[in-house]
């Protein structure tokens, strides 16, 4: 959530950073400023006449110390009409401060200076490519030809099980899927980061602080009996394991992960995107998050691209690395980089990860905070990042390392499943 004195202090900045991930309505910043004026003279007024109960309440008191009880009864009389004028002021201060938050909780995150202003994927900013498009065989087959041809995947039992886009993985693609993930938590946990295995529904509290509320409703699957909400991704348990939480300036950087399956309704999506492991309902991940001074989160952000960037080249995938434009940008993020592998049988780019610093937005959203060098606090900065999403490197490791004896297994993934080729 956006902090209130920023607006205050530069409403035209604001609007013209809300017009980078094209906000329609910029006019809710003076909204927000006329509500915030409105309900800080609603304050003034209730503190004064409070203050006046409290001065009358203390000659009150000095009055019947004195036996001046008809002075006494008098002022009580007054000290009556003031407290019932005080509770249509705290009423009106109450609505006041709602209709602020609601209208508050409305704004995405401001973009960082760097963010593309373009509002379609294609607007997207290529950093870098890396690795090597592998050159296939002739009648190379899509991933979603070759589960069937080496029964990895049964999508079919999956439908059956529970509905479309819940994958049912078996034999060595169940295999497959644990050596991923295994390999994935070793090597973030090398680099420093706290394994965590946390619960993979979370109230509507945790939902609105890392920002998929009220942005992501529909996407998310919502069990109204108990209030609860499937994860669509760790970030947010893993997140709020912080929140409400006053860290010393000392314990940070705070570095995390985790794998979690991930559930996403992917509401509208459709047509060849969705085709086999290209967009599940249900999905593995292994996500890294960090909490940081404020001072360090954009270098920060850079070393956990290039800690993904490491994890992708020694999987021997084709890639490139994109900072997405205003318009493909998160409601939480100020900076996003989003990572894809080349598909070859496809022929087309698969994201497989994003890495966002959010600077203060969601930490003031769970006030999460440190205090600093004087021991005032100060709200922290989170980050994160998929390290990594698996259906789309699958998918990709299938098809890219196809030959004519079976599939071949990248050398870091071998010790973990105890076979080099799938056959």
């Amino acid at each position: 959530m956006l902090q209130l004195q920023v607006l205050r202090q530069n409403p035209e900045w604001v609007k013209e950073r809300l017009a980078v991930k094209h906000v329609a309505d910029l006019s809710v910043v003076d909204v927000i400023l006329s509500l915030d004026e409105q309900r800080k003279k609603l304050q003034l007024e209730f503190d004064n006449n409070q203050a006046k109960v409290n001065s009358i309440s203390k000659e009150i008191g000095t009055l019947m110390g004195k036996g001046q009880k008809e002075e006494a009864e008098a002022k009580k009389q007054e000290v009556a009409v003031l407290k019932a004028a005080l509770q249509p002021i705290s009423d009106r201060l109450g609505e006041t401060e709602k209709k602020l938050q609601e209208e508050l909780v409305k704004l995405p995150n401001l973009p960082a200076a760097i963010v593309p202003p373009g509002k379609t994927p294609a607007e997207n900013v290529v950093v870098r490519e890396g690795g090597v498009k592998p050159a296939l065989p002739a009648g190379a087959l899509p991933h979603w030809e070759l589960i069937k041809q080496y029964d990895i995947v049964d999508f079919e039992t999956g439908a059956k099980i529970t509905g479309s886009g819940f994958p049912l993985y078996k034999g060595k693609g169940a295999r497959l899927q644990r050596a991923l993930i295994h390999y994935f938590l070793e090597y973030n946990t090398a680099a420093g980061y706290t394994e965590y295995l946390p619960p993979l529904m979370v109230n509507e509290m945790s939902a609105y602080s890392t920002g998929q509320l009220p942005d992501k409703e529909g996407q998310m699957y919502y069990m109204p009996a108990d209030n609860y909400y499937m994860i669509p991704t760790a970030e947010v348990p893993v997140t709020n394991i912080y929140r409400d939480t006053i860290l010393k300036e000392t314990e940070l950087p705070v570095k995390m992960t985790a794998y979690t399956p991930c559930f996403r309704r992917e509401a509208g999506s459709f047509g060849a995107d969705v085709r086999g492991l290209n967009r599940l309902h249900q999905f593995d991940k292994v996500e890294i998050v960090q909490i940081v001074h404020p001072d360090k989160s954009y270098e920060v952000l850079d070393g956990m691209v290039a800690h993904v960037e490491k994890l992708l080249q020694s999987l021997e995938l084709p890639y490139r690395i994109l900072r997405l434009c205003g318009g493909d940008m998160s409601f939480a993020s100020a900076l996003t980089y989003d990572f894809e592998v080349y598909s070859a049988a496809q022929q087309k780019w698969l994201e497989v990860s994003s890495v966002s610093n959010f600077e203060t937005f969601q930490a003031n959203r769970m006030k999460v905070r440190f205090k600093d060098e004087k021991g005032k606090p100060q709200l922290a900065h989170t980050l994160n990042g998929s390290s990594l999403a698996l259906p789309r490197i699958l998918a990709a490791l299938l098809e890219n390392n196809q030959g004519t004896q079976g599939i071949k297994i990248p050398a870091v993934l071998q010790s973990f499943l105890g076979f080099d080729t799938l056959q």
